[in-house]
C-alpha cells in the first residue's frame, strides 16, 4: 500500500507559476554581445542555439518534470507492508543446567534411543527454548563453578545451538548449586521484577562452590526471582543399565530442591525418564505463560529517495545539455 507522510507538500506545486506571475523578470545582462558576422551563423542564431525550434519546449517540459519529482519526494512516499504480529516480551528466563560428571549416566530413552542425561536434557530443553517466542532466554552451565553459556537474548536459535554444544564435565565434575543460583541472580536482578524466572536442572546435590543453595534461594526470593527446580535421573531398580547398581539418582538432594523452589514461589519437578522431562517443560510453559497478546505493526519502507535521485540526475543531465548548447 502506497501512502504519503507529508501530503500537504503538494501545496508547493504551483510555486513556479506564482513566481513567474508575481516576481519581476530577470533583465538580460548589458555589455558585450555576441555578433554573428557570417550569414550562416546568423541563420543558426535565429533558429536557436541547438538548431531545433522545439528545444525550448523540451527544456521547459523537462524542468516541469523535475519540479514534479521534487514535490513528490517532499511528500515522502512510503510503502506499507502487510500487517505482522510482534510478540510482547513475556519473561526473562534463565536455564541453569548441571553438566557435572553424573550427567553422563545413560538411563534415559528418547525415541527408542538410549542416551545420557545431558543429551536428553539438550533434546527436550532445546524444544522448550524454541517455544519461548517473545521471551529473553539465557543459559547457565554449572559443575565445580557456573558460567554463562548464553546471555539473555531473543535469539532462541543461538541459545539452543549453544545448549547443544554443552558437554559433561565441561565445568568440572562436582555440583555448585548455590553458585549457579547466585550467578542467575546477578544476571536477572537488572531485569523487570515481575519477569525473572530461573529453571534449575540437576541430578545431584550441592558438593562445591561458596554459596549455600538455601541462602542463595533466600536472596533470589528477595529479588523476586522465581526458581523452578528439576531433579533428573531414573529411580534405583528402574531403567538403568545395571538395575540401579550404577545409578546415581540416590545422590539427588530432593529436599533441597523442594526447599529452593518453595522459598522462591516456584515448583519442584522430578524427571525419571525423557517423557517425564518433556511433560515437566510443558508444565513450566503453562506456569510461565507466553504473552497472550501481540503488537501488530506494518513494515515501512521510505521511497522518497527514488524521485529525488531521478530529479537530481535529470537536472544534471539537463544542465549539461544546456551548457553544450544542444538543448
Amino acid at each position: 500500500m502506497l501512502e504519503f507522510a507529508w501530503p500537504w507538500m503538494l501545496l508547493a506545486l504551483p510555486l513556479p507559476l506564482l513566481a513567474r506571475r508575481w516576481l519581476p523578470p530577470v533583465e538580460p545582462p548589458r555589455g558585450a554581445a555576441l555578433r554573428a558576422p557570417l550569414p550562416e551563423l546568423q541563420s543558426l542564431s535565429a533558429a536557436g542555439v541547438g538548431g531545433a525550434p522545439h528545444s525550448g519546449w523540451a527544456r521547459r517540459a523537462l524542468l516541469v518534470f523535475c519540479w514534479l519529482l521534487l514535490v513528490l519526494a517532499a511528500c515522502r512516499p512510503q510503502w506499507l507492508g502487510e500487517p505482522q504480529s510482534l510478540p510482547i516480551s513475556g519473561r526473562d528466563l534463565l536455564l541453569a543446567v548441571d553438566v557435572s560428571g553424573s550427567m553422563s549416566e545413560e538411563d534415559f530413552v528418547l525415541d527408542g534411543e538410549r542416551m545420557n542425561r545431558l543429551d536428553a536434557v539438550k533434546r527436550v530443553a532445546g524444544e522448550f527454548i524454541e517455544r519461548r517466542v517473545g521471551d529473553r532466554v539465557g543459559l547457565i552451565l554449572f559443575g565445580d563453578r557456573p558460567y554463562v553459556q548464553t546471555p539473555l537474548t531473543f535469539d532462541r536459535s543461538t541459545a539452543r545451538h549453544l545448549l547443544d554444544e554443552a558437554a559433561v564435565g565441561l565445568a568440572g565434575k562436582s555440583t555448585a548449586l548455590g553458585d549457579a543460583i547466585g550467578l542467575a541472580i546477578k544476571r536477572l536482578r537488572e531485569r523487570p521484577r515481575e519477569q525473572r524466572v530461573l529453571v534449575l536442572l540437576t541430578d545431584g546435590r550441592h558438593t562445591a562452590g561458596v554459596a549455600r543453595p538455601y541462602e542463595a534461594a533466600r536472596v533470589a526470593a528477595r529479588e523476586d526471582i522465581r526458581i523452578h527446580t528439576i531433579g533428573v535421573g531414573s529411580s534405583p531398580g528402574g531403567n538403568s543399565l545395571f538395575s540401579g547398581l550404577l545409578n546415581r539418582s540416590s545422590d539427588l538432594d530432593e529436599p533441597a530442591l523442594r526447599q529452593i523452589a518453595g522459598e522462591t514461589g516456584g515448583r519442584y519437578f522430578r524427571a525419571r525418564d525423557a517423557d517425564e522431562l518433556a511433560e515437566i517443560y510443558a508444565e513450566i510453559d503453562a506456569l510461565e505463560p507466553l504473552p497472550g497478546e501481540a503488537e501488530v505493526f506494518r513494515p515501512l519502507a521510505e521511497l522518497f529517495h527514488w524521485p529525488l535521485g531521478l530529479a537530481l540526475l535529470l537536472s544534471a543531465w539537463l544542465a549539461g545539455r544546456i551548457a553544450r548548447g544542444s538543448l
